[in-house]
């Protein structure tokens, strides 16, 4: 049996920066995982640069059904602290776009200073881990493949459902559950949007095709790129919606942000009233798509044989496509898990668990979810440094 002061499972961004700050304030710490490497997560990130924060983080971009409750970690330990860290490793990163904080090199980078600030302050990492029985006496054991493992505090940083072959499980929300904690029902977030075959056999042109546009649900609303797939919609702004759509509801697209469709087809209709009205159209959007809509409009012929009424609808199908897509693509390519442990079960200043001391939850197995762009990442620094600092 190997006795410690605190045992923290899941070796991704949250529990490796909480074993750190944990094990700088000497605390014995064994960080427990069943990968193989520390940081899966993190490698695959940002298309291998790893998007390791946001400049622009605030609790509004944050998705929660008690949406105060990032405020105290994301004030205490900011994107500032975070990038301070990064300099101070060597680190070189760069801005993207939106606030977008990237390495120029590779994510591995990251890893490998939180691999190294981790030797540094001697924490235990135990990889190829399995967990088995969680049970609480004096203290808490944990058996797992490398023996029992006991300590007065526990840390379950074990993650979502999100990206199973990456080794994704919900144990986090098994030992919230074990313990009495309440969940708030999950659901894949920042994921691509899927359409029923009839739809995808309308739209079968156009897979592959980028355009930027404005995609709302609701109140929300992102102007970012979207992508026509073979399954459906992609790309950011689409996956940004994602987190707001529920299955049944109509999402919005601008597929011209501020471009005046109706002042172009009124001067040309006066100008040039024999072209095609598709042609006219591909002033503002790729010609494979000013094609699509004017057919889903019921539009052909030339600009000038075309009334008012059908002018108008054309702008309405170009500047507010309205569709109901069929689903997501689920877990297997969602960035991120919406729902999870209930806040309202857990301290905000510390992320304790307050009807089990000495039990503590953080990263996104918390009800706690961000925006595309760094903001998760963000979200599991700052909930394990709070948390860090309490064990």
């Amino acid at each position: 049996m190997r006795q410690c002061d605190v045992i923290i499972l899941g070796a991704g961004a949250a529990g490796m920066f909480c074993a750190i700050e944990a094990a700088r304030r000497g605390r014995r710490v064994v960080l427990l995982d069943h990968a193989k490497a520390p940081g899966e997560k993190i490698r695959i990130s940002g298309g291998g640069r790893c998007n390791f924060t946001n400049l622009h983080i605030r609790p509004e971009a944050f998705l929660s059904d008690n949406p105060r409750f990032a405020r105290s970690a994301l004030s205490r330990y900011t994107q500032q602290d975070f990038i301070a860290r990064v300099s101070a490793a060597g680190i070189a990163w760069h801005e993207k776009t939106l606030g977008q904080l990237f390495c120029d090199g590779s994510a591995r980078e990251i890893i490998a200073m939180l691999t190294r600030e981790m030797v540094e302050a001697g924490v235990d990492l135990r990889l190829g881990v399995e967990i088995g029985e969680i049970t609480q006496g004096d203290g808490f054991r944990v058996a797992t493949t490398q023996g029992l493992f006991c300590a007065p505090k526990l840390v379950v940083a074990t993650g979502g459902k999100s990206i199973p072959k990456m080794g994704a499980t919900g144990l986090g929300y098994q030992i919230a559950a074990q313990f009495g904690l309440p969940l708030i029902e999950t659901r894949p977030g920042l994921v691509p949007l899927t359409f029923t075959a009839a739809q995808l056999e309308e739209m079968r042109a156009l897979a592959g095709l980028a355009v930027p546009a404005v995609v709302s649900c609701g109140r929300a609303a992102f102007e970012e790129g979207l992508l026509f797939t073979h399954r459906g919609l992609s790309g950011p702004s689409i996956l940004q919606i994602s987190s707001y759509w529920r299955e049944g509801q109509e999402i919005a697209i601008d597929l011209a942000p501020g471009a005046d469709i109706a002042a172009t087809l009124a001067q040309e209709k006066q100008r040039r009233g024999r072209q095609g009205v598709a042609n006219v159209l591909a002033m503002h959007l790729p010609e494979k798509l000013a094609r699509q809509v004017t057919e889903r409009a019921g539009i052909s012929g030339n600009l000038a044989d075309l009334g008012k009424p059908a002018l108008t609808g054309l702008v309405e199908r170009t500047r507010n496509w309205r569709v109901r897509p069929a689903g997501t693509e689920g877990y297997r390519t969602a960035e991120v898990t919406l729902g999870g442990v209930d806040t309202r079960a857990l301290d905000a200043k510390t992320m304790q668990a307050r009807a089990v001391p000495g039990l503590y939850f953080i990263g996104e197995v918390v009800d706690v979810t961000g925006w595309l762009g760094g903001y998760n990442f963000q979200w599991a620094w700052s909930s394990g440094w709070v948390a860090g600092q309490d064990i």
